[in-house]
């Protein structure tokens, strides 16, 4: 299941160009150097990277604390729903619910931190740039962060979402570049893939919930990373 993270993430970045493309535009590279601007645009993306690895092992802990408990298909079954509700629901009904509220303040203090960073054109800044712009509330990342629990395991949830990060990464990095390519048109009509990716990944999770007995797809087992029962020959 790690191959859909990519997947979704190369997709989920034309929703990414909407939301952050902005930020991407605005990072203060230098302009005239090629090779210093390809190495401080990776600078950024390693700042975003190690913020999604952050919530990747958070989600990927609490993944495995399900998984404890016994409730690893059930939960597997749950967040291939949750995905496909996620994108099926227009994003106007989830607006007449301030969900962020609770933590406001932080995300005011992140956004407060993300704009200071770009007076300064130092490698330090670029990766806290991304850092900062890792952390804000997106809903492809929620979407990725299901994922990241359906692992349940830490260091999948941390795998899972650097690879959703890394599926990105090039779209990401090419608003830098093609800024007259990526026109609203473009970009609006490969946005209206994004649900049936998530839909087709939705659905894959669920039929790993359901133990079907298809090899890599819904294996029978559903201990895939920890042993059913101890080798103790």
């Amino acid at each position: 299941m790690l191959f859909t993270a990519f997947i979704f993430g190369l997709i989920s970045s034309f929703h990414c160009i909407g939301m952050c493309g902005p930020i991407a535009m605005m990072l203060p590279v230098d302009r005239d150097n090629q090779a210093q601007k390809i190495t401080q645009i990776l600078t950024y993306h390693l700042g975003r990277l190690t913020a999604y690895a952050t919530i990747g092992l958070v989600f990927g802990l609490v993944g495995r604390g399900l998984y404890l408990a016994g409730f690893q298909q059930k939960l597997s079954i749950f967040i291939g729903v949750a995905m496909i509700v996620i994108v099926l629901i227009p994003e106007k009904v989830f607006a007449q619910y301030n969900f962020s509220k609770p933590v406001f303040n932080l995300i005011s203090k992140i956004k407060t931190s993300l704009g200071s960073q770009f007076k300064n054109k130092s490698y330090k800044s670029l990766f806290t740039i991304g850092l900062l712009n890792g952390f804000l509330p997106c809903g492809m990342v929620y979407v990725a962060l299901f994922g990241a629990i359906a692992m349940q395991n830490e260091l999948y949830g941390v795998l899972y979402m650097i690879l959703f990060g890394l599926g990105t990464v090039p779209l990401m990095s090419s608003v830098v570049f093609l800024q007259s390519f990526l026109t609203v048109s473009v970009r609006n009509k490969i946005q209206k893939i994004i649900p049936f990716v998530a839909v087709i990944i939705g659905i894959l999770f669920i039929f790993r919930g359901l133990g079907l007995g298809i090899p890599y797809i819904s294996p029978s087992d559903m201990s895939l990373f920890v042993q059913a029962s101890p080798n103790c020959h």
